[in-house]
């Protein structure tokens, strides 16, 4: 497998998980493109219902529910939301209508979730006071889930290396092995290159499945044109403090182009997101002052406390790899009314590809790209199992759910503090714990999180975490959750990384370099009044892993 998101991971464990040898590579970190910047909603997609897109949502809902009850309800929150509404009768009718699809689609699927219900002007202003009085006459309320995106992948990748898997990161294709088979040429592996030590070497294989997202185009075009494409689509998210909006629950909001979701997250909100063509850098995709000022003034037509650039603790971007036109051709220039449905090809012998998809329908995606690479194998291979395998830190969900006092007791640590450690680990904070009680200092939290010392090691030791950025932006969430996106923690967890990496002090430094780089390239690039703008000022800043784009 190439690529080391939610869906490349996916097909790991899938065919790990049927009982084949698998190998997987990612250039980067996992998770590092698209499944870490997400909305963090395990979804069905509501708006999808208008674009008459039934099958979509009942199979997304589908999967939400199986991701929530079995798969890794550790990671999982219920969460609700909110429609205001500014028009008094056919707003009701016709939200009303699509929402009750909604949720009796999601019942086909065993759905967990209430249903959901209608509110005067008076009890909704009561469940979200920061709405703006002359913002609504009324709502709709409905249940839905959300994920730690990043955190969820990774969960994946460990399930499919306790599987059997074969996972390596800081890994890039140069190229692919072709020979002609009977005849015919077939891709049988791909030249590799290690890029923490420059080494060049090949991996042979009896199929090889690109699933990188955006990069979908690069790997085809090492072998042959293909039908099957993708188109990225930026989409920014802003976070801002939990008391910069009075509300008790999510709120939807409509836009000319699509939907603002203002989401609760933790001690924080999360508000996006933009849908517009990305064609530069993929792999650091930057938010420009049009972005910001667009998510902005769509929030604060509907907050009664406007939110201003002062109170964004921190700005995210993803790129969604969509169906390219070609295969739905009323969508145009226009992103968003791209397909969310995948396809799977193979352009030529041997190489499978997955492209489009949500990041709620990754196991369905993952079990139609290994059929596709089994097909025609000369041993039997079973299908798909995907939706009875227990991600790693879910098992036995419901007894570990109700520990939090006792873990706290027993280790001395906040309550609130296991919480968080439970949400994000799951029945693996005990090896979480066991590090913090071996060395109490490691049970301190980081300078400007609300993460421990532990965590860190935890991620050196078990979580394949090479460089800071891995760290800071994915395993923790520090770069998005604090004013100064990370900078207070850097040279805490370098300090923490080279004790467990054996990094020297030079490598230390420059590691801690670099992350400032990136933070400052950032916000310079926020301030930059357009992509292309933003994109150069990005650049200046390379990743530990010295992956730039031309």
């Amino acid at each position: 497998m190439i690529g080391g998101g939610v869906t490349g991971v996916g097909c790991a464990l899938d065919a790990a998980a049927r009982g084949l040898k698998v190998g997987l590579v990612e250039q980067r970190d996992l998770a590092s493109g698209t499944s870490s910047r997400s909305s963090k909603l395990l979804h069905g997609g509501l708006r999808y219902l208008e674009q008459r897109d039934f099958a979509l949502v009942r199979e997304a809902l589908h999967e939400r529910g199986l991701l929530t009850r079995t798969v890794s309800p550790h990671l999982v929150r219920t969460v609700s939301f909110m429609i205001p509404l500014t028009r008094r009768f056919w707003q009701r009718i016709y939200y009303g209508a699509g929402v009750l699809l909604y949720d009796l689609l999601a019942r086909t699927g065993k759905n967990p979730l209430p249903m959901h219900r209608h509110l005067s002007r008076k009890a909704a202003l009561k469940l979200a006071p920061g709405l703006k009085q002359s913002s609504l006459v009324g709502a709709i309320t409905y249940q839905d889930a959300q994920i730690d995106d990043a955190r969820h992948t990774l969960a994946i990748a460990r399930t499919a290396c306790d599987h059997g898997a074969s996972i390596v990161t800081s890994t890039r294709v140069t190229g692919l092995l072709i020979e002609n088979l009977d005849g015919v040429e077939t891709v049988v592996g791909a030249k590799l290159r290690d890029l923490e030590t420059n080494t060049d070497y090949e991996c042979r294989a009896a199929k090889v499945i690109n699933a990188t997202g955006v990069w979908l185009g690069d790997i085809h075009g090492m072998v042959a044109p293909s039908s099957l494409g993708v188109r990225a689509a930026k989409g920014v998210h802003l976070v801002v403090r939990k008391d910069c909006i009075n509300s008790d629950c999510g709120i939807v909001l409509r836009t000319a182009r699509s939907v603002l979701f203002l989401i609760p997250w933790g001690e924080h909100w999360l508000i996006g997101t933009t849908d517009t063509e990305w064609p530069f850098d993929r792999a650091h995709p930057a938010a420009s002052s049009a972005d910001i000022d667009y998510i902005l003034d769509h929030a604060n037509a509907a907050l009664e406390r406007p939110l201003t650039r002062t109170d964004i603790l921190g700005v995210y971007v993803g790129l969604r790899p969509l169906l390219d036109p070609s295969f739905d051709d009323a969508a145009g220039d226009d992103t968003a009314k791209l397909s969310r449905e995948h396809a799977v090809a193979e352009p030529i012998p041997g190489l499978v590809s997955i492209a489009g998809g949500k990041y709620t329908t990754y196991r369905i995606m993952a079990a139609d790209a290994v059929d596709a690479a089994v097909e025609g194998l000369p041993a039997h291979v079973p299908p798909s199992r995907t939706h009875e395998v227990v991600l790693l830190g879910s098992g036995e969900w419901q007894h570990w759910s109700l520990q939090a006092d006792a873990l706290a007791e027993n280790s001395a640590l906040d309550r609130e503090v296991v919480e968080r450690l439970l949400w994000r680990h799951g029945n693996r904070i005990v090896d979480v714990l066991e590090i913090a009680e071996r060395d109490p200092s490691l049970a301190a939290q980081l300078p400007g999180g609300t993460y421990i010392a532990a965590e860190v090691v935890h991620a050196a030791r078990h979580e394949g975490a090479l460089h800071l950025d891995d760290v800071l932006a994915r395993r923790l969430r520090i770069s998005i959750e604090g004013a100064q996106r990370g900078s207070l923690a850097a040279q805490r967890v370098a300090s923490l990384m080279g004790a467990e990496l054996g990094w020297s002090d030079q490598r230390r430094s420059e590691e801690v370099r670099r992350w400032h780089e990136r933070v400052e390239a950032e916000q310079a690039a926020n301030a930059a009044p357009d992509d292309s703008a933003a994109d150069s000022i990005r650049r200046r800043a390379v990743d530990a892993r010295g992956l730039i784009e031309a």
